[in-house]
């Protein structure tokens, strides 16, 4: 019998030719390739900077569709994982902005070296479409409405396994209040849940006009439509006793390639001190004062720094003013905390918060020291040392959270801290190393994610933008432009809600539920395939 070499050895040439076979057959058409570029254009399109929120309610339909009329989980698996790749490239592309302008690499390697994170990351789509598929060929098309649980459940594992949520589903509606406010319940999942339980039931129509599949997929459509409804609603305040505490916000735009000498270290800090003076103008008529400084590359050292320490505790006590900046703390074995100090009007350190979730790759090296070459990016990225604790900043008779730019990407680092009794959260952070991108915007939608979640205000405190003020409900007021400098006057809030949300309360439990949920359905699927066996 004629035979074919191939990787796997010597094949008879039959057997090659089903092999062959096989291949071409759970390959994609172009029609299901076509449908798969039609989901991923317009969950791109759904997300900052395009702003269409409303496409990511009929996104993942052309996907689904696609999967649904030939259930092929291997097929599957390659569309939805394309589909993840090419749509956490593009909306992440400023991931590159700042290899490129301090890293100084050439433009197309950049670009080069985000394509293995994208492709990492673009697994989790990949597996939902391979769920999907699996429980279609065993159950039928009703399992589509199977989607917003296997969905919820892999953007939670996602967090878990590679530490990152960035540009989950329901991010993508943080601009507008009214689609959201389910998270007050169950978190971001939950409003990813019912974008994708939309989705669902409009792909079960269009795949199969049977009377039975159109009720299921309109009774989808119209649940959805319930919650999001019921989850709108005023919750009930009563005033505060406690005056309100006035707040000067700075976003002094300090430049990246910061060269650090003697003189322009000296112009930069003269700046945060000028336009604080400016702030606390407008403040006077107001006891209760705090100013905000943001993390930016002034990489203040307070601790071992006499001088600035100095002038700091004159500016709280001339001004009486409590001062919160970012500073670089000693740690343990000669380690550093990215930390957030707070001075009291007396000019004391009272308080300081160690960041909690540090940035891979931007503050320490996910990588065993053993590794090699792994010593090395840690001298060039720098290694902090990870804080433990969710310390709360007395503030007056206001106890204040303070989280540090990316932890606002983590639900659980602001849960904790109003679980543990804040009554507003700050978050102080510096996006200044990724440029005028997108990145701005998406990163401003976790924070009112978080708001909304724990239904307790935050002020958001930026270098380079964007800073402003977001309510309990997610609402916020026109930030500052980006990468011009601004001070802004707002108040912690003086108003105290009765109760905590569901989701301050219970956490991860509805997603946890669903990830129950799908482990439930894909081990009797897996069950029903041997029986048919």
């Amino acid at each position: 019998m004629e035979q074919v070499v191939s990787s796997a050895g010597v094949l008879p040439r039959s057997n090659w030719v089903k092999v062959t076979s096989r291949a071409r057959l759970e390959a994609p058409t172009r029609i299901e390739w076509l449908l798969a570029a039609i989901t991923t254009s317009l969950l791109i399109f759904s997300f900052p900077n395009f702003d269409s929120y409303l496409l990511a309610w009929i996104a993942l339909v052309p996907l689904l569709v696609a999967i649904a009329r030939r259930p092929s989980p291997i097929r599957a698996l390659i569309l939805g994982w394309a589909t993840g790749t090419v749509f956490f490239y593009a909306t992440c592309y400023w991931l590159t902005y700042s290899m490129i302008h301090y890293g100084g690499l050439p433009t197309v390697l950049a670009y080069l070296l985000l394509i293995p994170g994208a492709v990492v990351i673009g697994i989790f789509p990949g597996l939902f479409a391979l769920f999907i598929a699996l429980t279609i060929r065993e159950w039928g098309h009703l399992a589509l409405l199977l989607a917003p649980f296997f969905w919820s459940a892999l953007e939670w594992t996602r967090l878990g396994v590679t530490g990152q949520l960035w540009n989950a589903s329901g991010y993508s509606q943080a601009y507008n209040e009214y689609l959201i406010q389910a998270a007050t319940w169950g978190g971001v999942y939950a409003v990813s849940f019912l974008i994708v339980a939309f989705n669902s039931g409009l792909a079960l129509v269009v795949v199969e006009q049977a009377q039975r599949t159109m009720i299921a997929g309109l009774s989808a459509m119209l649940f959805v439509a319930i919650i999001v409804a019921l989850s709108v609603q005023e919750y009930y305040v009563v005033p505060s006793t406690r005056s309100s505490v006035t707040v000067v916000a700075l976003q002094p735009n300090v430049p990246m390639n910061l060269i650090k000498s003697p003189d322009e270290l000296k112009e930069l800090l003269n700046r945060h001190l000028t336009l604080s003076r400016e702030g606390l103008k407008d403040a006077a008529d107001f006891d209760k004062k705090l100013v905000v400084w943001p993390e930016s590359p002034m990489n203040f050292t307070y601790s071992t720094d006499k001088t600035f320490q100095e002038l700091v505790a004159n500016f709280a006590r001339e001004n009486r003013t409590s001062l919160l900046f970012n500073s670089l703390e000693p740690a343990p074995d000669g380690g550093a905390y990215n930390s957030a100090l707070l001075i009291n009007e007396e000019g004391r350190l009272i308080s300081q918060y160690d960041k909690i979730r540090l940035m891979p790759f931007g503050e320490y090296v996910p990588l065993p020291q053993w590794l090699p070459g792994a010593s090395l990016i840690s001298g060039i990225v720098g290694d902090f040392t990870a804080g433990t604790n969710y310390t709360l900043m007395p503030i007056e008779d206001y106890r204040v959270g303070v989280f540090i730019c990316i932890e606002s990407a983590y639900p659980s680092i602001a849960r904790t801290m109003v679980k543990r009794g804040a009554d507003s959260l700050i978050n102080i952070s510096n996006d200044g190393y990724l440029g005028p991108t997108a990145v701005m915007r998406q990163h401003l939608a976790n924070v009112i994610f978080r708001a909304v979640e724990n239904s307790t205000p935050i002020l958001r405190v930026t270098n380079t933008g964007l800073s402003t003020e977001i309510s309990y409900d997610g609402r916020f007021r026109e930030p500052a432009p980006g990468f011009q400098t601004d001070v802004k006057v707002w108040y912690l809030d003086s108003n105290t809600k009765t109760q905590r949300t569901f989701y301050t309360k219970y956490g991860d439990v509805f997603v946890q539920a669903c990830a129950l949920i799908t482990l439930t359905v894909l081990m009797f699927t897996f069950l029903s395939m041997r029986r048919s066996f």
